[in-house]
């Protein structure tokens, strides 16, 4: 695996898996799996079957950066992948940080960390930033307003959680935040 200059970056893909031909997509996926493995900057992918559902799966995919994951993406080894899985799945993808992977998205069931987590984390997130203003803003801020000292808070530290704290936190913390069974090549019926 290469490392990228820039920044990691992962998409989650979700497959609809006609009934009845699951078997035939665990194999088509066995084979994708290996040919994105042969990229550079990939840097792992983790199968997941939704809960309560046998014909919905996702695959979390990871590369080093967003020019090696679009090179995937766009490959013709990939198009030929995705041809022939054509009549068995069909493939809907969503890039993601890991910040908006926290909330239930409508029609998906991508597993949430647990509410004892992402307090945690939250808190980890939160408490330094709190820190940092209550020594060098509220002293600058006591002549204010009390509807402008409230506003500097949140205006400071949503755009710091959301573009900065929480996406490295997120990355960081992956596998304890997420530790769902991670099958790398899916199971095939009867093992």
């Amino acid at each position: 695996m290469e490392e990228g200059d820039g920044e990691p970056v992962t998409t989650v893909v979700t497959w609809d898996v006609k009934p009845g031909r699951e078997r035939d997509f665990e194999e088509w996926a066995e084979g994708l799996h290996r040919a994105a493995t042969r990229y550079p900057g990939h840097r792992g992918a983790t199968w997941l079957r939704a809960e309560g559902s046998r014909h919905r799966y996702y695959t979390v995919v990871n590369f080093a950066d967003q020019e090696r994951l679009d090179r995937w993406m766009t490959s013709g080894e990939r198009a030929e992948w995705i041809d022939r899985v054509h009549g068995i799945a069909s493939e809907h993808y969503r890039d993601t940080t890991g910040l908006e992977t926290w909330f239930n998205l409508p029609g998906e069931s991508v597993p949430a960390p647990s509410k004892l987590k992402m307090i945690a984390v939250t808190f980890v997130a939160v408490y330094p930033l709190s820190l940092l203003l209550q020594a060098f803003v509220t002293p600058l801020a006591t002549s204010w307003p009390l509807p402008l000292k409230a506003l500097t808070f949140p205006v400071i530290v949503i755009p710091l959680l959301t573009v900065v704290v929480m996406p490295a936190l997120s990355r960081l913390f992956r596998r304890w935040l997420y530790p769902v069974k991670r099958v790398h090549r899916p199971a095939k019926p009867g093992r």
